[in-house]
């Protein structure tokens, strides 16, 4: 079972590929669970897919029926907007060009964020203690701080992230990153 979910925000949308493709072409049977929620921008519609791939074609009518059963017990026929909207996408060479070009621009933009906050954090810290940030991809990182530290934002600085420090890269612009720093730095990150 793979679940990708954010496909094109890692290293770009056929390199986040890859490793599914080789895992599927390897396993004789492999479930894919792919959302376009993120890469589309589409979170309320829930739009993805579900999809097993075989390498006995003869599995085909059991696996088709097991999915479409599994479908009904859960949603049967749920509302297509967001499927209508991927589909009208990928279905035009133009339109996928340009969402091509936007995700790599979303995902290079990431990749900036992530540089500017480590150069911030470092600046701030007077450490490399978070250099790992350049490192990561996507949209999330855990920054390592203490449940304690994380509360203290909150209380202290009105920043706020999940417990456990996981925050949203994409929620970043470059004025903020010097702020969060600032503040990191000062709860003792």
């Amino acid at each position: 079972m793979i679940d990708i979910a954010y496909q094109g925000f890692g290293d770009g949308l056929e390199q986040d590929a890859a490793a599914t493709r080789k895992i599927a072409a390897a396993m004789p049977e492999t479930i894919i669970a792919a959302s376009c929620s993120k890469n589309f921008g589409i979170y309320r519609e829930r739009t993805g897919l579900l999809m097993l791939c075989a390498q006995d074609a003869s599995k085909q009518a059991v696996n088709q029926g097991t999915l479409a059963f599994l479908n009904r017990q859960n949603y049967s026929f749920p509302p297509d907007h967001g499927a209508r909207l991927v589909l009208t996408v990928l279905g035009d060479d133009a339109l996928r060009a340009d969402w091509q070009a936007e995700l790599e621009e979303v995902r290079l933009g990431m990749l900036d964020l992530r540089q500017a906050l480590a150069d911030a954090l470092q600046d701030a810290t007077g450490s490399n203690r978070f250099g790992f940030v350049a490192e990561h991809r996507g949209m999330f990182s855990r920054l390592g701080l203490t449940a304690e530290q994380v509360e203290t934002l909150r209380k202290d600085h009105a920043i706020y992230m999940v417990g456990d420090s996981r925050i949203n890269i994409a929620g970043l612009n470059m004025q903020t990153v010097p702020v969060l720093a600032k503040a990191i730095a000062a709860v003792g990150g």
